[in-house]
């Protein structure tokens, strides 16, 4: 039967789409974990230009401490990068879930669309058995009733 014969490629479709959504689960988890850095180190940068003591410090400490927040701001820049190209890449491996998904739900229409099109066919066949027997039953009654 047809709808047998997809069950192989329908189980195979199902695991590529297991696979995709798990990759989904973990791109979206490295997004959060990269965007809780990026969290922490805007706070930590905005708790840095904010403490006092800038007015008392020798002109040497000032040009480190600014040369600190600049490398600070850097690196909150470069971690923004980081947090997008997650995101990105997240939203690449979401597009082949969507992809995943849609070859599985074809082919499980498919099968369906087989099953009916089998049942129909078998369903088909009963009946005309049925007929023939019923067919069978009359004329042997009719041959009954005119042998009396």
């Amino acid at each position: 039967m047809r709808s047998q014969r997809l069950d192989p490629l329908i189980k195979v479709v199902q695991q590529r789409q297991d696979e995709a959504a798990r990759r989904v689960a973990e791109r979206e988890k490295v997004v959060r974990e990269q965007q809780d850095r990026l969290e922490a180190l805007r706070r930590y940068a905005d708790e840095y230009a904010a403490s006092p003591g800038t007015a008392s410090i020798s002109p040497a400490l000032l040009v480190n401490r600014m040369a600190f927040r600049e490398r600070l701001n850097a690196a909150v820049v470069q971690q923004a990068g980081i947090v997008d190209h997650s995101r990105q890449v997240s939203d690449v491996e979401r597009a082949r879930l969507l992809i995943a998904s849609r070859e599985t739900l074809v082919l499980e229409k498919l099968a369906d669309s087989y099953r009916a099109q089998e049942a129909k066919v078998e369903q088909a066949k009963a009946q005309r058995e049925l007929d023939e027997i019923g067919g069978r039953r009359a004329r042997a009654t009719a041959t009954a009733e005119d042998a009396s």
